[in-house]
């Protein structure tokens, strides 16, 4: 039977309850000092660990903590700066294009638009709502591999693509925490939900979760 949006509703609630308290402490896990450095830092984050790209940030941004100063770094510099965090051509072409379209259409100022965003080079909707979200509060929701995966065992969605989850999780999720759902989705993904090996014997949500195994279950209660 197919579960009413108003269930999921209910579901949803006592999910982010027992993730609350969980992980207390949850939060964007790219270190940053602007919207400007989170915007690039989730940029590197592409097919790459946060944990490798707060090992780079800091000497990139000591050379171009700016719009201005990246705009006119050579972009070779640039992808000698970030080569661990792999794909780093294509990166470093497109944090430089990105620069210097903030400066040419923003003023050096990272817009805080969804769709002015979207149009900066490099910058994807995945991208644009991580900086809507922590550099600047405004409502939105990640879907990242963390998302996509678990909003899928816990029955959320049925979908793949990343901005239809994203449309159906606003229904579902008050708007009040669409920022956080990420950060503690993400979190439980890494501790617990685990691709490879999940760790339903010690989830918090394995009451509220179909995909749960029985013996699981079991081990739990």
């Amino acid at each position: 039977m197919r579960e009413s949006l108003k269930n999921k509703q209910e579901r949803m609630k006592r999910i982010l309850a027992s993730l609350y308290e969980a992980y207390p402490d949850s939060k964007c896990s790219l270190e940053h000092r602007s919207p400007f450095q989170l915007l690039i830092s989730t940029m590197l984050s592409a097919q790459c660990t946060d944990e490798r790209v707060n090992k780079v940030t800091p000497e990139l941004f000591n050379y171009y903590p700016t719009a201005l100063a990246m705009a006119a770094a050579p972009v070779t510099h640039l992808a000698e700066l970030v080569r661990s965090t792999g794909f780093f051509n294509s990166k470093s072409k497109n944090m430089s294009a990105c620069a210097i379209a903030i400066m040419e259409r923003h003023g050096g100022e990272v817009p805080a638009d969804l769709e002015a965003l979207v149009k900066l080079p490099g910058v994807g909707r995945k991208t644009a709502n991580v900086v809507l979200g922590t550099g600047f509060h405004i409502p939105g929701i990640v879907v990242d591999t963390h998302v996509i995966r678990i909003a899928n065992l816990l029955r959320m969605t049925d979908q793949q693509d990343a901005m239809k989850i994203e449309f159906e999780l606003q229904k579902i999720i008050e708007k009040d925490h669409w920022v956080m759902f990420t950060h503690l989705i993400i979190d439980h993904g890494r501790a617990v939900c685990i691709a490879r090996r999940p760790q339903c014997h010690k989830c918090v949500l394995a009451e509220y979760c179909p995909s749960v195994l029985p013996e699981d279950a079991v081990k739990k209660k």
